[in-house]
């Protein structure tokens, strides 16, 4: 398992980690995702640091926090052995404070959490979507304590605009504040608008990728092919709900790719599209998720080989969009505007 820096920090992670977004299954929601129970839950940690997969994402909305209460049952007697993260911002009860990122409602946040993960310590803490309400120096000094007290080790934002986050670095360096090492962002071959602001913004700024949804909200595994109905599982039952809308040509045709590139390679689709992910810049981890034991284990088969640059190329023009403003208007400036990534469809 290859293992790389989480950002500009010293923390080493595997460039996979299990989501838990599966674990429970009870509530509306995220019963379309899975019904993971302890049982099976500890048998897909077994899977995962066998492979040498230490690295575990949930977050307290999960299930209303049953998620998290697996997990952390899961990992009894072994939870030196784990890296978790969790996050937290969103509702978690009916009154006026059960939800944002004021210091109210994170410091209970927290230990709510530690308690459900039968833990004393978080190793990674996500703001799970940016709280405009709530000053960004009240949240961060509210981290920062978090951090010196030992309750939670780094913090990292997810879902956040690029002036979200951007505003909130400045505000770390400006009063000394524990500093957001990591960003976790919708990015998958059907989804790489991340390209465009976030992703420079990460690099200049020393902020790592965590990619969630990286196989599309499951558009991605191989299952959706032209022409044939939607299979049983998940996309049959509404589980793309949450997820960005894709265009049904746009989608068949990063498929027709993944099978070429799939064929060539003997891997699966689903380990190209996440292999692809794997080689894109600043990207150190991938949260995969599984239904199934079948699944984990296909999805662990996505790393120790790379594809070409060839293939990442076809990869790169199937799934090519053109970017809304400024961005494309800056594609004709790249001598003194470098991107990261191809936005043009060469």
């Amino acid at each position: 398992m290859e293992y790389r820096l989480l950002g500009r920090s010293g923390l080493k992670v595997p460039v996979l980690s299990l989501g838990t977004g599966t674990f429970g299954g009870t509530t509306e929601f995220f019963k379309t995702w899975g019904n993971t129970g302890t049982e099976q839950a500890s048998r897909m940690v077994d899977l995962c640091l066998d492979a040498g997969v230490n690295f575990f994402d949930t977050a307290n909305i999960y299930d209303a926090g049953l998620a998290e209460q697996i997990l952390g049952e899961a990992l009894k007697g072994r939870r030196d052995q784990a890296i978790i993260a969790t996050k937290a911002t969103f509702t978690m009860g009916t009154g006026p404070n059960d939800k944002g990122s004021s210091r109210y409602h994170l410091i209970r946040a927290c230990e709510a959490s530690l308690k459900r993960l039968g833990t004393d310590h978080i190793d990674l803490y996500f703001m799970h979507g940016f709280d405009a309400l709530t000053p960004v120096e009240e949240t961060l000094r509210a981290l920062d304590d978090l951090v010196t007290s030992g309750k939670i080790g780094y913090i990292g934002a997810s879902n956040f605009s690029g002036w979200h986050l951007m505003k909130s670095l400045a505000t770390s360096e400006k009063y000394g504040l524990a500093r957001y090492v990591v960003y976790q962002a919708c990015y998958s071959l059907v989804a790489r608008e991340f390209e465009w602001e976030l992703m420079p913004l990460g690099l200049d700024q020393g902020v790592g990728t965590m990619v969630w949804s990286p196989l599309g909200w499951g558009r991605l595994t191989g299952k959706i092919r032209r022409g044939q109905p939607l299979p049983e599982g998940r996309l049959q039952q509404g589980g793309a709900r949450g997820g960005p809308p894709v265009e049904d040509e746009f989608l068949f045709n990063v498929v027709d790719a993944l099978d070429q590139v799939a064929q060539e390679t003997g891997k699966t689709v689903a380990q190209v599209a996440l292999n692809w992910l794997l080689q894109r810049p600043g990207v150190c981890n991938l949260v995969i998720g599984a239904r199934n034991e079948q699944q984990l284990k296909d999805n662990l088969g996505a790393v120790d080989w790379k594809l070409t640059p060839e293939q990442v190329a076809l990869l790169d023009r199937a799934s090519f969009k053109t970017p809304i403003y400024p961005y494309w208007h800056q594609t004709g400036f790249d001598e003194r505007n470098p991107k990261p990534t191809a936005w043009q469809n060469a």
